[in-house]
């Protein structure tokens, strides 16, 4: 069993991913940490396999964490730019996934990374070809970047409608705002919802069935 501390301030978020994880065969989470300073001593305490960490923490920037870990880690943020990134794989990270994600594109990366481990057994001499396997497999199914016949552009365009935003929208308003059909919204911000990289509820009218209405966290991170 792959033991996995999810380290993420927001505590909604951080129990979402624990939710992903419990899901994918052979993992299991060990622990939660909301801060640096907690993430420290949870591995510490926990010895944890593997760590997901947040790049926005509140106390001090994950990445600032990332080296003194000495765990294998996967950086699951919202930071999209290019230096955070570099930043990440430079102090060690063996992966990068960009918030809101699905949970098949997280099974997907731990998978990869269960099957990686495997390859890398202590007692074991390697070759090159070896190590060469070994890093195909942990990035061997990187390109799956959204759920079957959705667009990552759509995605984008789906959450940064939300983003502009002054209040919360229902599917038909995102459909209405970005010309879409509103089954085509429905399926996009359902997707987002489950990654936890929207929030949803219900909105009640005066008359009719209530509906669902959608907004970013109110920490988008």
């Amino acid at each position: 069993m792959i033991r996995t501390l999810i380290v993420d301030d927001d505590f909604r978020v951080a129990g979402v991913h624990a939710g992903f994880v419990e899901d994918v065969p052979g993992f299991a989470v060990a622990g939660i940490a909301h801060t640096a300073a907690e993430a420290r001593a949870r591995v510490r305490e926990l010895r944890p396999d593997l760590v997901l960490l947040d790049v926005y923490l509140p106390d001090e920037p994950g990445l600032t964490l990332l080296p003194e870990l000495r765990t294998d880690t996967i950086v699951l943020s919202a930071a999209t730019d290019a230096r955070s990134i570099r930043a990440a794989l430079r102090a060690g990270a063996l992966n990068y996934l960009i918030k809101p994600f699905t949970t098949r594109q997280l099974a997907e990366r731990l998978t990869s990374y269960s099957r990686y481990r495997q390859l890398f057994r202590d007692e074991e001499s390697l070759s090159q070809d070896d190590v060469d396997r070994a890093f195909r497999t942990l990035h061997e199914q990187d390109r799956t970047l959204t759920p079957k016949g959705q667009s990552t552009a759509t995605s984008r365009l789906v959450s940064d409608s939300l983003k502009a935003a002054a209040r919360p929208l229902s599917a038909a308003e995102v459909a209405g705002e970005l010309g879409m059909a509103r089954a085509t919204a429905q399926r996009y911000l359902t997707a987002l919802a489950e990654s936890g990289g929207v929030e949803m509820r219900l909105r009640y009218g005066a008359t009719g069935r209530p509906e669902h209405e959608y907004s970013l966290p109110s920490d988008p991170r």
